[in-house]
């Protein structure tokens, strides 16, 4: 049986939506876990300073551009 070529070209942009999104995803979940900052120095420092919450940000949608020109420079997309 033949497969529609509508199937596989919306299987794939599927496919690069799930993996742009996967590592922002794991990021904001760390993020968003309860952290004591007073309990250890390792827990995250970032999280008091006065630029922290925008360079995460700034990290997450990086790393959405970065992956959108390694798959364009595939030809994936």
């Amino acid at each position: 049986m033949r497969v529609p070529i509508s199937y596989n070209s919306n299987e794939r942009v599927l496919t690069i939506i799930a993996t742009l999104f996967l590592p922002p995803t794991f990021l904001v979940a760390v993020y968003g876990m309860n952290f004591d900052r007073t309990a250890s120095g390792w827990n995250m420092p970032e999280l008091g300073w006065r630029f922290g919450y925008p360079l995460v940000l700034l990290i997450i949608f990086g790393m959405i551009v970065g992956m959108l020109v390694f798959f364009r420079r595939k030809k994936w997309i």
